[in-house]
């Protein structure tokens, strides 16, 4: 038996209990920094396989990184756990709760986590049974939703000695992902004002609210003037506590996203000006918290061509009738229009990817464009040789962050896909280790992209990874 017969074997045989270890992630969300039953059950599992395990990493409890095996390459597979708030939901095709207003897996990241454990596992058993030189690590990152976790670890430098890094998301297409998505900052401005009568005396008032206001309409008018791609979009967090009192304290929280970090950069300095003139129109001060920010995604065509050789490999999954008639009830659900979106990010048809469930591997889409959302992969990916696939794990046209997605997660279309997902990172991670042609190759193409510039952390200095609760 080959290695890569090894890996495939040890997955098969396994199998049960990652989708029993999936499962229990899935009735037990936690939101990012605070996935302690998540985390200890991964980190638990590779500890048991021999593991060293460092946990804490980055500031961050439920962070760590797993490793086994010594000397070069050193190769990282990457894994996520953080559930979204509000997306509590049963195994039903309608919306139906398990607690209302809980977390819930809207993303699929207890698939995430545990196809990359079973990633590693498997390369361990592999590498053991071939007498392979090198070193294979799991990184538990936690936080992603708030794109908090791999930012704090890659300024704590866990990332640094890797040769090459690989992970994947849930998704509907068996691919590559082979776009990039944008750059992010996320920070909160916070004015402060004098409270006073707003009726009797409210010439002895200063409006924080009124500092808030006059921000977001001069970000607006702002827009007019930066680039089409960019975004920026912003919730009032605090306004007031009633109209007859002059706000002492507002706030408002914002996104600033664009292609890359020179541009976010630019537009977040023009945002703290025009902060800074608010403050001076309504008589009040201000202060800025900047939460966290990150990189866009630098895909490595090197990996990826061995990633989608491994899902041609390894295949498609195949689905039930009762799992199709799931994901078509689903569909039922879905937004007007929402399958048509998909067919045409994929840019095919629904005979071309298959419908409501995919059963192919397809050729990797959206090389060259940015998706909207951001990523905190974008960071690791600007550090080593990145790259990532996808897995149908959700019905064609399922809107992101949904109950339709919790559903999903939770079955055993989410369990298929996962599956897939861990056989394609293993076997890639097993070339990776004993491909070192594949490893050059792939570290000339990041070095080429991105001109020998290193890493520099995004995050100012004295800033602190925070839950997502607070």
């Amino acid at each position: 038996m080959d290695i890569e017969e090894s890996a495939l074997a040890y997955l098969a045989a396994d199998e049960g209990r990652l989708v029993d270890l999936a499962k229990d992630i899935w009735k037990h969300p936690e939101l990012g920094v605070e996935e302690f039953h998540a985390s200890k059950l991964i980190a638990h599992e590779l500890e048991r396989a021999g593991f060293s395990i460092t946990m804490g990493v980055g500031q961050m409890p439920t962070a760590f990184v797993a490793s086994w095996g010594e000397g070069e390459p050193i190769i990282g597979i990457l894994g996520e756990y953080d559930a979204l708030p509000g997306l509590s939901q049963r195994l039903s095709a309608i919306r139906e709760a398990v607690e209302e207003g809980a977390p819930g897996h809207g993303c699929g990241h207890n698939l995430l986590g545990v196809a990359s454990l079973g990633a590693a596992l498997a390369v361990k058993r592999a590498m053991e049974k071939g007498k392979i030189k090198g070193t294979i690590r799991c990184y538990g990152c936690p936080a992603e939703e708030t794109l908090v976790g791999k930012v704090f670890m890659a300024r704590a430098g866990v990332f640094d000695d890797l040769d090459a890094a690989i992970t994947w998301h849930p998704g509907y297409v068996n691919s590559v992902w082979a776009s990039s998505s944008n750059a992010m900052n996320s920070f909160k401005v916070s004015f402060y004002g004098v409270a006073a009568h707003a009726g009797g005396s409210p010439e002895a008032g200063r409006s924080a609210l009124d500092g808030v206001q006059l921000m977001d309409v001069g970000v607006n008018y702002m827009r007019e003037h930066i680039i089409q791609d960019a975004r920026v979009h912003c919730v009032i967090t605090e306004g007031g506590k009633a109209p007859n009192v002059v706000p002492p304290y507002a706030q408002v929280w914002y996104y600033v996203r664009a292609p890359n970090r020179e541009q976010v950069g630019h537009i977040y300095s023009w945002m703290l000006d025009i902060a800074q003139g608010a403050a001076l129109m309504t008589g009040t001060t201000f202060d800025i918290d900047f939460l966290t920010g990150c990189y866009d995604t630098l895909p490595n065509d090197v990996i990826g061509d061995v990633l989608l050789e491994k899902l041609k490999r390894v295949g498609a999954p195949s689905f039930t009738d009762e799992e199709k008639d799931l994901a078509r009830k689903l569909q039922e659900t879905f937004p007007p229009g929402a399958i048509e979106k998909s067919l045409k990010r994929f840019g095919m048809t629904r005979d071309e990817v298959g419908d409501p469930l995919c059963e192919r591997i397809t050729e990797p889409h959206g090389k060259g464009e940015v998706m909207g959302g951001s990523t905190d992969v974008g960071d690791v990916s600007y550090i080593t040789p990145t790259a990532q696939i996808t897995t149908c794990c959700q019905a064609l046209g399922t809107p992101g962050h949904s109950w339709q997605n919790v559903v999903t997660s939770g079955s055993s279309i989410g369990a298929k896909g996962m599956m897939l997902a861990a056989k394609a990172m293993a076997l890639a991670a097993l070339d990776l280790e004993t491909k070192p042609d594949v490893l050059r190759a792939a570290r000339d193409e990041f070095e080429e992209k991105t001109g020998g510039k290193k890493y520099v952390t995004p995050l100012p200095e004295g800033a602190v990874p925070r839950p997502a609760s607070v």
